[in-house]
């Protein structure tokens, strides 16, 4: 792959993981709930999901999802009902401050997995930035050598804003100490993921 291609893919890829959406607001309500680590860790799940989708894009089935209406409607939905279940149930959480001090218990982690993968497998507008951005950058000549580098770049870039915005959302822990400042949190996350699922219920397969 040319250093040419490297310099132009490198800056745009990155803009598109910093892009502020669901994957990224779970990752700074995590760190504010239980810090950096646990919110770093928790997002095993998105690379896993994103990672499964590059695989599917490099096989050509990215783009026969896309072409699918039925398909692609399927899993914009299952998306936006899910992205509202989670801004529903946080905007109305009931915590106690104390319950806090859990945070890091295993139990908690996997449901902190489990919502990072789910948020992000079950997003289309991924599997559009999968299947019309990335293969514009492959080399047919080499094609798999390309697309598991560009793949590579991509999820190593993907953590690097994971912990941007896992830092920033462990910045406010000093105030999660207070039960005002959580349900402040809580309901400010809940009604900006409840937002994000009715964005993308207005999202069509042309974009």
């Amino acid at each position: 792959m040319s250093l040419e291609t490297l310099l132009l893919y490198v800056p745009a890829c990155f803009a598109l993981n910093m892009a502020f959406g669901p994957n990224n607001l779970l990752s700074v309500t995590i760190g504010a709930r239980a810090g950096m680590g646990m919110a770093i860790a928790a997002s095993t799940g998105r690379i896993v999901a994103f990672a499964i989708m590059i695989a599917i894009t490099a096989f050509g089935l990215g783009a026969l999802l896309m072409a699918s209406g039925v398909a692609f409607s399927i899993v914009k939905w299952l998306g936006v009902a899910y992205l509202l279940w989670i801004g529903f149930k946080l905007f109305r959480a009931k915590v106690d401050v104390s319950e806090l001090a859990a945070a890091h218990h295993p139990s908690t982690f996997r449901a902190y997995l489990r919502q990072e993968f789910l948020v992000a497998s079950s997003n289309p507008k991924a599997i559009l930035i999968f299947t019309a951005f990335l293969p514009q950058f492959v080399e047919p000549s080499a094609y798999w050598q390309s697309f598991f580098t560009l793949g590579a770049i991509f999820l190593v870039l993907e953590v690097v804003a994971i912990a941007i915005y896992a830092f920033v959302g462990s910045r406010l822990r000093g105030v999660m100490r207070n039960a005002w400042a959580v349900r402040l949190v809580d309901r400010i996350s809940g009604t900006m993921m409840m937002l994000f699922g009715g964005a993308l219920a207005l999202t069509h397969r042309s974009a």
